[in-house]
């Protein structure tokens, strides 16, 4: 068995869980967090090789989904809104599958993810674990707060996600985080996922489901201007198979949001307005 770190919140109310993305951590969800927890009681999780939690191997979902369930456990979370965002959307998906009966809904924050032959996809393989477990200097954080200023995101909220995604070093430098072997796993196991297709891969899933995509593209970094065209023709299609999803099944739920990808971070109230919106509408 595995435990997870994880945050308290605190608050009191309907029970949230929340997770964060790859290469990033529990921190990311500080701002959006505090806002739910006027209206609910909500718990945060590092995902293995990430933030302050230990790394596990083989990095797989089924794995992880038991580490996550091992972990509310000792946090005496029997049934909760699993809200994620990214890779942790993704896995609140799958946690819905693996725990029907303590899942009283997973809301996924723009975690959708492509087949590995759509063509330029190979290129997004080679960079994902190349980022990974790599050393970066002291002033990375700066580089990442000033990133972060572009979207509107304080300093102090973008410092501190930055840090929290990181390992510190002994001589002042970062090593990022997950490392590379679990990055390279993790990019298995959504390359899985992606070949599936939106629609065959919430087949069968009978908790309520509230699928969010990005209205917005994140600014195009020096170098890879292909991939917005590349994302926005994925995100088309996501958007067609969940509208056709959304009619055809009741129990999911697919909105968009006017944010970035880095929505939790980003627009922290809109995320937290959306969420509450949505767990007041569940039944029971």
């Amino acid at each position: 068995m595995t435990l997870l770190h994880a945050h308290d919140f605190g608050g009191d109310g309907p029970q949230l869980v929340v997770l964060h993305g790859f290469g990033r951590s529990l921190i990311d969800w500080d701002a959006a967090a505090t806002l739910l927890a006027a209206g609910h009681r909500v718990l945060g999780v590092d995902l293995p090789g990430h933030g302050r939690s230990a790394g596990i191997s083989p990095w797989t979902v089924p794995a992880v989904v038991r580490d996550i369930g091992d972990t509310l456990d000792a946090h005496g979370v029997s049934q909760a809104v699993v809200v994620g965002h990214s890779l942790g959307g993704l896995i609140a998906v799958e946690y819905a599958r693996a725990n029907p009966d303590r899942t009283r809904a997973a809301v996924n924050l723009d975690g959708f993810w492509w087949a590995p032959e759509r063509p330029g996809a190979e290129r997004i393989s080679e960079g994902l674990p190349a980022s990974a477990g790599v050393i970066v200097p002291p002033e990375y954080i700066e580089e990442q707060v000033a990133n972060a200023a572009h979207l509107g995101i304080p300093a102090d909220l973008a410092r501190a996600a930055a840090r929290g995604a990181l390992r510190p070093l002994p001589d002042g430098k970062w090593q990022t985080l997950p490392e590379r072997a679990a990055a390279l796993e993790i990019l298995d196991e959504l390359h899985r996922i992606g070949a599936l297709g939106v629609s065959s891969w919430l087949d069968g899933i009978d908790s309520p489901l509230l699928m969010v995509q990005a209205a917005r593209q994140l600014p195009a970094a020096p170098g890879i201007e292909w991939f917005a065209e590349f994302n926005a023709r994925f995100a088309q299609e996501v958007s067609d198979e969940l509208t056709a999803l959304s009619r055809s099944r009741e129990t999911i739920d697919a909105v968009r949001l006017d944010a970035t990808h880095l929505m939790n971070v980003e627009a922290p109230q809109a995320v937290a307005e959306l969420v509450a919106d949505y767990v007041r509408g569940l039944p029971g």
